[in-house]
Parts: structure tokens; C-alpha cells; sequence
């Protein structure tokens, strides 16, 4: 059974940084894409990051240069650095994987 845990959310102000973290488990890591998406109140969840098995990575227009993501297949996780932080991020955050989604971990940045 496939399950992917995230954490690394929290409150954090205008320009702050967080890092996410997402564990997979019942799932050949190495073997797949990892993606992140976020759901903002009263909005559709969004695409925000993903990495392939061999590092490719893509972005949303709206984070790039201030996130990245990256992997540790060693340790069956992906992360999700979040930089300069704005208010318009405050969302929660998805990672997911072979159509599979974690339970999500809330981000509010304050202005």
C-alpha cells in the first residue's frame, strides 16, 4: 500500500522560508515522479513542483526561482524548499505520487 506523508508546514512571515518534506512508503521511490501541489481556500488544487526519477525538475510560473524541489532516494523523500514566501502561497500543500496523495501539510504565510 502506497502511502506518502508530508510535513514541514507551518506560519511563517512575508519573506520567510519553509521546507517540506514528503516520505513515501510501499512505493519503489527511486522508480518514480514526485510531484507538489497546493489547494488555497475556495480554489482548485494547483501543480507547483516535480522531479523525475532521473532529477529533471519543472515549476509553476509562480514559484519559480524562489522554490525547489529535490529528492534523497536514499531516504524515500522528496522535499520542497520554499523561499521568499508570500501571502499568496498560504495554502495547503500536496505532495503526491502514481496518483496517490498524501494527507497534505498547511502553509500561512502572513503579511
Amino acid at each position: 500500500q502506497v502511502q506518502l506523508v508530508e510535513s514541514g508546514g507551518g506560519l511563517v512571515q512575508t519573506g520567510g522560508s519553509l521546507r517540506l518534506s514528503c516520505v513515501g512508503t510501499g512505493i519503489n521511490f527511486s522508480s518514480n515522479t514526485m510531484g507538489w501541489f497546493r489547494q488555497a481556500p475556495g480554489k482548485q488544487r494547483e501543480y507547483v513542483a516535480s522531479i523525475t526519477p532521473g532529477g529533471s525538475k519543472n515549476y509553476a510560473d509562480s514559484v519559480k526561482g524562489r522554490f525547489t524541489i529535490y529528492r534523497d532516494n536514499a531516504k524515500n523523500t522528496a522535499y520542497l524548499q520554499m523561499n521568499s514566501l508570500k501571502p499568496e502561497d498560504t495554502a495547503v500543500y500536496y505532495c503526491s505520487a502514481r496518483s496517490v496523495w498524501g494527507q497534505g501539510t498547511q502553509v500561512t504565510v502572513s503579511s
